[in-house]
Order: structure tokens, then C-alpha cells, then sequence
């Protein structure tokens, strides 16, 4: 289930903690699972400024669903036929090298128009972005060039959600000394942002950078804390993973549930097989180790997670064929029994990839639309 009224929710506290600056709504990943064209269409009813995604193909497809807002292209064209698609949708290439650059000036002469781009500047997180020392310089043939409007650039915290920020006050302070560079050379006018999610939670990271004009806010849009010491606890999961009772089994003392035989009874017990695997969404690694909420408890998963199923421990709860379980997100009464951030330290992995790991042959279910 996608709550779109939690996602609007969402919308509003990021909203508050811009305080006043734009906020591009990061919906790359197919709004990290939850669906990107219906949670796009609600977050720019709510105000945000423009989209931002991954791949020209993610832009293109938001054209083709009739989505006018202008959208980022955070990673840029990765060849020329790339540069063609992100001109052909309008869309803001973000340039990381002089290649790249070359590969979206050639397009816009091809197209015979100009086309918008922004820089990305690497300030230690060391995957993509131009380096600091070149920065300056790389702008100055950026803004140069008759074929480009050079109208942003920004940078990506490593460690924002890390409890010191010292690390990201020194991205911070490199990250300024590049813009200072630009307004030598006569360069202002331009989209800056650095905030993430858990930057945009951090007071101290929103002081240290008094030039951003924007944010960019992926996770937090959709209910999830990038790290607990941050707050803002009434950030609204909008995502709900549940799945049906499929199979009630007898289990004795001694008998063994699963693939490998990884998990015994230990004394007479009902298993009951839920109608999702990893698949689905559900991790492998929660075999034996995460749980669920079913019949107003929380139930342990036992043995491993198959493809499409797995089994968990009843005991003499009343559970029938049919009931749905919770894996994370909110249970029918509007409770949250448990949050994807427990799910996903109960399996050993990240908030991030439970929510974008969810399966095609899941179906969402849309509710609360406003658009």
C-alpha cells in the first residue's frame, strides 16, 4: 500500500525545514519503489520546485506520463545517445567531466537549441562530481560555452547522517571555497544546494551553508529517518508491505521448516507460510532473523526466505487463511508496528534497498490521491 496523504505529510516538514528555500524532490528509482508517477504528480502539487532522478530514461519516462516540471538528471548522459535523450525531455543534465560536457553541446547543436545543465562538485565523497581543485575553471568553460546555460551546481554529502559532523562541515567549507571561486569570476545567479535528507534534518549543516538557494530531499519524503540521533519523528511511512496467510502447518518438536533445513522446533508449533519471498521485497538474510505483524503481535520469521514465501511462527494464535502480515510500514488500523529502518537492521541490510527491492508482481495500492 502507498499512502499518498503520508507522503504529503512528508512534503510539509520538508518544506518547514527548507524554510523557504526550493526543494527538488528525488524520485529516481522509481520514487525509491513507491511508484514515480503518482508520488511525482503529489510532490509537485505540494511544492516542490523540480524532480530530480538518475538516468535519461527516468526522465523520459516522466514525459511521457505529461509531467512538465523541470527534472535533473543527477548522474548526466553517460554517451552521446544518452545527451540526445536528456535534450529530446527537456531535462537538466548534471555534468561531471569535460566529456560529458562535450557529449550535451553536440546534442544542443544537433537539436539546434541550447539546453540546461549543473554541475556537480566532488568534495569527498569520491563517486561522482568534478574535483574541487578543477571546479572553478571547469564552470568558467561550462558558462563559456554558447550551447549550455549553466544554471546550478551542488554537492553530495558522504557522512550527513553520521552523529559528527565534521566530515560534512569540511565538505561544507571545500564546497565554498568553490562557489567563492565562481563569483570571482563573475558567476552568480545560480541553483546551489548540498542538503540531502538527513542534511536537511541537521540544523548545523542547513547553518553552515548559507548560500544554498535549494535542498534535495530523497528519503525522508518517504517516511523513512536517515539515522535515528536526527529526529523528526513524525515523518510518516508511505510505504506499507503486507502479505496474506497462505498455508497454516502443523509443526513437531524437531521438524524442520525450509529450504536447508536451517530451522527446528523446538517444541510443538504452528507455522504459518506467508504469500511473499525475496522476490517480493523481503530480504534473504531476515530468514531466522526479522519478523512480522500478524494477529496483533509480533511473529518471528523462521527458516530461510524462498523466492516467493516464507514461514512464520504462530504458535496457537488465531490466524486464518487470508490475514495479512505487516512486513514494515503501517498495519490496517493506522498503527506502524514496525518501520522499515527495524526491518531492515533486523536483516542486516539498508532502509534504501527494502524500499526500492520491492517486486514488480507486487501490487501497489494507491491511497489517499489528492491529484
Amino acid at each position: 500500500m502507498i499512502d499518498l496523504a503520508a507522503l504529503r505529510a512528508n512534503a510539509q516538514v520538508v518544506a518547514r525545514c527548507a524554510a523557504g528555500r526550493d526543494w527538488i524532490a528525488v524520485v529516481k528509482a522509481d520514487a525509491y519503489g513507491h511508484g514515480v508517477v503518482p508520488v511525482a504528480r503529489e510532490l509537485l502539487a505540494a511544492g516542490a520546485a523540480r524532480l530530480a532522478v538518475v538516468s535519461a530514461h527516468e526522465a523520459t519516462e516522466l514525459r511521457a506520463a505529461g509531467l512538465a516540471a523541470p527534472v535533473l538528471v543527477l548522474v548526466g548522459p553517460r554517451n552521446a545517445a544518452e545527451a540526445d535523450e536528456i535534450l529530446a525531455a527537456r531535462a537538466v543534465a548534471v555534468l561531471h567531466h569535460e566529456e560529458a560536457a562535450g557529449w550535451m553541446a553536440a546534442a544542443a547543436g544537433r537539436a539546434a537549441r541550447e539546453t540546461r545543465v549543473q554541475i556537480e562538485v566532488d568534495t569527498g565523497m569520491r563517486r561522482m562530481g568534478v574535483p574541487v581543485a578543477d571546479a572553478a575553471a571547469f564552470a568558467g568553460r561550462v558558462a563559456g560555452n554558447a550551447a549550455l546555460v549553466f544554471e546550478g551546481i551542488f554537492t553530495h554529502f558522504a557522512c550527513a547522517d553520521d552523529p559528527d559532523p565534521s566530515s560534512a562541515l569540511e565538505q561544507v567549507r571545500q564546497f565554498r571555497a568553490v562557489l567563492a571561486a565562481l563569483a570571482h569570476r563573475g558567476l552568480g545567479g545560480l541553483q546551489i544546494h548540498a542538503a540531502n535528507s538527513a542534511g536537511l534534518m541537521s540544523p548545523e549543516l542547513m547553518d553552515a551553508l548559507p548560500e544554498a538557494t535549494a535542498v534535495r530531499p530523497g528519503l525522508m519524503l518517504y517516511g523513512v529517518q536517515p539515522a535515528s540521533h536526527l529526529g523528526l519523528g513524525e515523518l510518516a511511512p508511505v510505504m506499507s508491505l503486507r502479505a496474506p496467510v497462505v498455508r497454516i502447518h502443523d509443526v513437531a518438536a524437531g521438524e524442520a521448516v525450509g529450504y536447508g533445513a536451517s530451522w527446528s522446533a523446538k517444541s510443538p508449533t504452528r507455522v504459518a507460510t506467508l504469500g511473499l519471498g525475496y522476490a517480493d521485497g523481503l530480504a534473504w538474510t531476515a530468514g531466522s532473523r526479522g519478523a512480522v505483524w500478524l494477529a496483533g503481535e509480533r511473529r518471528s520469521i523462521v527458516g530461510r526466505v524462498s523466492m516467493d514465501s516464507v514461514g512464520v511462527e504462530i504458535g496457537d494464535a488465531d490466524v486464518a487463511h487470508g490475514d495479512e502480515a505487516v512486513l514494515f510500514g503501517a498495519a490496517p488500523d493506522g498503527s506502524v508496528p514496525i518501520r522499515v529502518e527495524q526491518a531492515a537492521a533486523a536483516a542486516g541490510t539498508l532502509h534504501y534497498e527494502l524500499l526500492v527491492r520491492v517486486g514488480r508482481r507486487v501490487r501497489r495500492e494507491l491511497v489517499n490521491a489528492s491529484v
